[in-house]
């Protein structure tokens, strides 16, 4: 069917704007680059490819009927002519309004007809004016400049292609991968009945053994064989099945491959012109610009990279005369360095030598906005400190400008790391300068992710926030402050169980509690929470499907995947589960009753009758009861083993009762244990001398009662 008008025009508009954006960047990059060049064969390059583009971007714009666009890119070609011809040669400060005029035809491309004409005329006017405003260059120094050749042509093995098109087509290969799964789960089907299948007919054989073959059997025997074989073919076609699809999404992925330069020119000017607004001196050098990642990424990290660059100019280099006074070049220096690591991951790294980050500055601006207390931001670290730069409305600039010092631009770039299961760190020195660092994945489409099991259910976390994978004993867990904790590598680490996180039903109390619990440690950034689960299934590649309307964003879920058995799978969002973890209830051990641990009571008794009396009054009432002669022999006893309370009688050799209170009382480690003093001495000055002893109970054996015995030591002990 043959296209409207309309339909026709905004097809012609949309492959107008997607060459105009094209011609614009190469236009702006192509004067900074001028702006930087004094040999005059280079600048004749460079006047020669923006005369180029200029016109070009002319054809294209009276094609589609964008006169404003039109007439600005007349200007420049007429001005740069004029400079090929050697007629004048711009001053360093027209290269602010050839800048100024680049950055209204990109206004223009993107909301055409909103900019009014008035504007475009004065833009017009200011380039007619540069020529006049600067001097013609000597004759001497004019070099000779080859007549400008027509543009050229995009070559013969070059086409565009609308990218929704092809993001349609790259998802339709990455299906392939849930395809590949199924297959080799199938193949381990038959791999596993084939095996059990084996097993049976053994059984059978050897309960058989001594009575002829069976038919059945024998029939059995030839299924087997059968099943052997089929699983072998199963064998063969996973494998063939799984390089093939291998080989497609690798090829499909390449199509969505986009060296980081080709996103990375819009920086440039960008430091150019924020340089020149706070009088501040920068060049920014790309490192790695070659360095493919995925298109989609490229997209969600440019606005975090803005932000980093916008960070170092303004919170980063000093101006020219502060650099001179400290030794360094009046010229700082912006880096974004891109490097493959891993072979699935990238890193990229902006880096300036400024003056680096005051640490204690960032701790006031934090206790300054509340987001702790001045004696919790005393006891961090460096690291724990940088940290808190990411967080939202920490800003320490104290005036607001449209650069900075709303506390928003680091929290976007640690809100998209996060996003695309990366991850962002910040190293510092002082009056050396600054590095952030952005660690994300080459491709967003798959990734390896850790299958795990909670409530029943399985889950899959990206594994590049998986910090680690392990078992602790139930005993080891700690309470601090309310919350769980695990010790790991000396660091306290908050637990919390992934079922509460998740909101799902708590499970059933088991009829007897694990020894071990397992969990996952999943970290992003300086944060990190271990998340207690039933299993850990294992790691597999993963295709992301996002989830469909009504469901764009839910809370702790990334996506959904189809496991190789077709299951259905939620991903889960990290970011959202380090927020929720605080929130979500506490962590309770399901600890089955169990006996009372019985209280262990030492008797001291130098009769034998009298020691047997008490230690069976005591062992009735369920204490482990030991017995000791004297207060020597108790004391030597106390120091090996432990016990909650000591029963003694008073008068005994070597060391009496009173004698060995005082020595309890005078022993650090067991100057708390509980005594009671058990004897016949019933003078008010021996149980005032009992009690100056320390004893905490004096009982006379003339009044000698079992129940007051054990209500006593029930009181102490």
């Amino acid at each position: 069917m043959n296209e409207s008008p309309d339909e026709f025009m905004k097809s012609l508009m949309a492959a107008f704007r997607g060459e105009a954006e094209e011609h614009v960047q190469a236009i702006s990059a192509g004067l900074l680059e001028l702006e930087r060049t004094s040999a005059p064969d280079q600048q004749a390059a460079l006047v020669e490819r923006i005369y180029r583009e200029a016109h070009s971007l002319k054809g294209a714009a009276r094609a589609v009927s964008q006169t404003d666009i039109e007439a600005l890119c007349q200007a420049l070609e007429s001005g740069f002519a004029a400079w090929k011809r050697q007629e004048w040669q711009p001053l360093p400060v027209a290269f602010d309004t050839l800048q100024h005029a680049a950055d209204l035809i990109q206004r223009l491309v993107e909301t055409p007809g909103g900019v009014g004409p008035a504007r475009v005329a004065q833009m017009v006017a200011d380039i007619g004016q540069l020529r006049s405003a600067s001097p013609r260059p000597p004759a001497a120094d004019r070099p000779e400049v080859a007549e400008p050749a027509l543009p050229a042509t995009p070559g013969p093995d070059t086409i565009r292609v609308a990218t929704r098109k092809l993001d349609g087509l790259i998802l339709q290969a990455e299906e392939m991968l849930a395809v590949k799964l199924m297959v080799g789960q199938r193949a381990a089907d038959l791999r596993e009945l084939r095996l059990q299948f084996a097993e049976q007919i053994r059984h059978w054989a050897k309960a058989g053994e001594g009575v002829a073959e069976s038919a059945a059997l024998h029939q059995l025997r030839l299924l087997e064989g059968k099943l052997h074989v089929l699983s072998r073919l199963a064998e063969h076609d996973s494998h063939a099945v799984g390089r093939l699809v291998g080989d497609l999404l690798d090829g499909s992925k390449a199509l969505l491959m986009l060296p980081c330069a080709s996103f990375l020119n819009v920086l440039p000017k960008l430091v150019r012109d924020l340089c020149r607004d706070q009088a501040k001196e920068a060049d920014f050098v790309v490192r790695g610009g070659g360095v493919e990642i995925d298109k989609r990424i490229l997209e969600e990290v440019k606005d975090a990279l803005i932000h980093l660059v916008r960070n170092c100019i303004d919170h980063g280099i000093e101006k020219p005369a502060e650099r001179i006074r400290t030794g360094k070049p009046a010229r700082a220096t912006i880096t974004v360095a891109v490097t493959q690591v891993d072979g699935n991951k990238v890193e990229i790294a902006v880096t300036d030598d400024g003056a680096g980050i005051d640490v204690e500055n960032v701790k006031a601006a934090a206790i300054k906005y509340g987001v702790l207390s001045a004696a919790a931001a005393g006891e961090l670290d460096e690291a724990a400190a940088l940290s808190l730069m990411f967080l939202s409305g920490v800003s320490t600039t104290p005036v607001v400008t449209e650069i900075s010092g709303r506390g928003l631009g680091l929290a976007i770039v640690r809100e998209k790391a996060d996003k695309l299961g990366g991850r962002v760190s910040v190293q510092t020195q002082s009056g050396k300068g600054s590095s952030f660092r952005l660690l994300l994945p080459l491709t967003l489409a798959t990734f390896r992710g850790t299958l795990v099991q909670a409530c029943g259910q399985t889950f899959v976390i990206p594994s590049t926030n998986i910090e680690r994978v392990g078992r602790v004993l139930a005993d080891k867990i700690k309470t601090v402050e309310n919350s769980e904790t695990l010790s790991l590598n000396g660091r306290a680490v908050s637990l919390v169980r992934l079922s509460s996180v998740l909101e799902l039903p708590a499970p059933a109390p088991a009829a007897e509690e694990p020894l071990w619990l397992t969990f996952v440690v999943i970290a992003a950034g300086e944060k990190r929470i271990a998340f207690g689960v039933e299993a850990v299934l294992g790691v597999q590649e993963v295709l992301v499907k996002p989830l469909g309307q009504p469901l764009v964003r839910v809370r702790n879920i990334a996506g959904a995947t189809v496991l190789g058995s077709g299951t259905a799978t939620l991903i889960l969002n990290v970011a959202d589960l380090l927020q929720s973890a605080p929130k979500a209830r506490p962590f309770v051990r399901s600890v089955p009753v169990r006996a009372p641990e019985r209280k262990a009571v030492l008797v001291v008794e130098d009769s034998i009758t009298s020691r047997m009396l008490l230690k069976n009054i005591l062992e009735s009432a369920g204490y482990r009861v030991r017995t000791a002669v004297d207060g020597l022999d108790a004391l030597s006893i106390l120091k090996t083993e432990p016990f909650d309370g000591v029963v003694s009688d008073v008068e005994m050799p070597r060391l009496n009762g009173f004698g060995l209170t005082e020595k309890l009382r005078a022993d650090r480690k067991l100057s708390e244990l509980p005594v009671v003093l058990v004897t016949a001495l019933e003078r008010p000055e021996d149980r005032e001398r009992g009690v100056d002893a320390g004893a905490n109970a004096y009982i006379v054996k003339s009044s000698f009662d079992q129940s007051n015995l054990l209500e006593v030591v029930r009181r102490l002990i």
